[in-house]
């Protein structure tokens, strides 16, 4: 199981507007070879990337993702609150992300983001999909453990991570329980709790590193990734 050294969070962190193609394209154009990105559903079911649960932060929208069609939200302009250079940029659906990730020969980090009681559906759904549209090339993550085994259960030749803010004692369990081979934790983790994964070969990632020294710590510790708002600290040949 593989991961590039530098992933960039949300397609291209500070540099365009978040889980955007526009911050796909950015990021490949810096050389970075990971990106991260969330998939949240449509309230007619379709997987789209965004973050929050409502629409305020990113776009022109107002209101829960989860009320809105797929129409509607492809409608919105998730670009202009980030800058006027932007102004337009759409929310793109997941299957779009997938293929432009392909295109530009990026590994991506697809964190499956259910909103409120959506769990299982958003996991199937994303599953289903992947096992459809998707290279592989690239891990499947979520903060939720039902979402992940309802992912599984359609695409199960993927890898798979499971998230959380500490590596929790009990990290062994939690992996065996939800199929996952990976672990991605906050950049506060103890860095022992990093070392005895390592120790077990599994793979630690760290998110939100915005600093090299903070990345070089990390990695020192044990971890095989950060996840980063700042891909422009790196050269190409680092990432």
């Amino acid at each position: 199981m593989r991961y590039p050294r530098v992933i960039v969070h949300r397609c291209g962190g500070v540099l365009a507007p978040e889980n955007t193609l526009a911050g796909l394209r950015i990021a490949a154009r810096l050389g970075c070879r990971g990106v991260e990105f969330d998939a949240m559903l449509s309230a007619d079911g379709v997987p789209v990337l965004i973050h929050d649960e409502t629409l305020e932060r990113t776009t022109d929208g107002r209101g829960p993702v989860a009320q809105q069609s797929f129409a509607a939200l492809r409608a919105l302009d998730a670009g202009a609150s980030h800058a006027p250079a932007y102004r337009g940029e759409p929310l793109p659906s997941l299957e779009e992300a997938l293929r432009l990730c392909d295109a530009l020969g990026l590994w991506a980090n697809v964190e499956i983001k259910p909103s409120a009681g959506r769990d299982g559906e958003t996991g199937r759904i994303v599953g289903r999909l992947l096992a459809e549209r998707w290279n592989g090339k690239g891990v499947v993550s979520s903060f939720s453990m039902a979402a992940l085994a309802a992912a599984r259960q359609d695409a199960p030749q993927f890898d798979y991570a499971l998230l959380s803010d500490a590596i929790t004692a009990d990290w062994r369990e939690r992996l065996a329980a939800t199929g996952c081979r990976a672990w991605h934790c906050a950049d506060d983790a103890d860095p022992g709790a990093i070392a005895a994964l390592a120790a077990a070969a599994v793979p630690a990632a760290c998110y939100t590193v915005n600093q090299r020294e903070g990345a070089d710590r990390l990695l020192a510790a044990g971890a095989v990734a950060v996840f980063t708002d700042r891909p422009d600290l790196w050269s190409s040949g680092e990432m």
